[in-house]
């Protein structure tokens, strides 16, 4: 019998894994909030016995401890790795970080609403996000630096391009892809002052199959007629 992050077999059968229970309590979390986390309903959702949650988890608060990693790991470390992702231009470093605004699996604006919801009910989880926010800038700020912006205007440009998507995920803003798609190169604009070149746009459009929209993009770049 093992414990080690494997399913787990005995006489009275199958008791999930973490992995199980940690998915199971995700989706709670971001379809009914925190109040939704709770032993005895996840156990039902995933019909096992309550017993079974204790052969992974000492108590609902190792749990949501485990929840908080797993948003901490998923979203700010992605971010904060796709700011120092290889780019020529700032215009592709900018785009670099996009990719979290188009990838779920970089970045999940569902996770991140469910937590700051969290976060207005726990000083505690207050804390947690308010370290994200603080790395999070810290990280787009330090990417404006390396291509030759001072430290405070870095930091304005980076402000500007976190609170503006922090703020799409706030108001839960139900932007369509083909719309968004259209926005990216007048907030590149913006962002960087810089008009965006069409080959970095193809790269960027192409990395997320929205290829097919180039043409479309191409138009919308400020100057095209």
């Amino acid at each position: 019998m093992s414990r080690c992050g494997v399913p787990i077999l005995n006489e009275t059968g199958w008791r999930g894994s973490p992995e199980v229970w940690l998915e199971t309590a995700y989706a709670s979390l971001v379809e009914g909030g925190v109040e939704a986390v709770r032993i005895q309903p996840l156990a039902r959702k995933l019909k096992l016995s309550r017993t079974s949650f204790y052969w992974f988890f000492k108590d609902r608060e190792q749990l949501l401890d485990a929840l908080v990693d797993r948003w901490r790991a998923k979203n700010t470390d992605n971010l904060v790795a796709r700011s120092r992702a290889y780019a020529e231009t700032l215009v592709e470093a900018v785009l670099n970080v996009f990719d979290c605004w188009l990838d779920r699996e970089l970045f999940d604006s569902q996770f991140e609403f469910a937590i700051r919801s969290w976060a207005l009910q726990s000083p505690e989880i207050a804390v947690e996000v308010r370290r994200a926010d603080e790395a999070r800038i810290a990280a787009l700020a330090e990417m404006f630096m390396r291509f030759g912006l001072e430290p405070l205007p870095a930091d304005v440009h980076a402000r500007t391009i976190y609170l503006v998507q922090i703020g799409y995920i706030s108001m839960k803003s139900d932007e369509d892809i083909n719309t968004r798609v259209r926005r990216i190169p007048d907030y590149v604009a913006i962002y960087t002052g810089q008009t965006p070149e069409p080959r970095e746009l193809d790269r960027f459009f192409a990395r997320h199959n929205l290829l097919a929209d180039a043409p479309a993009v191409a138009r919308a770049l400020p100057g095209a007629r």
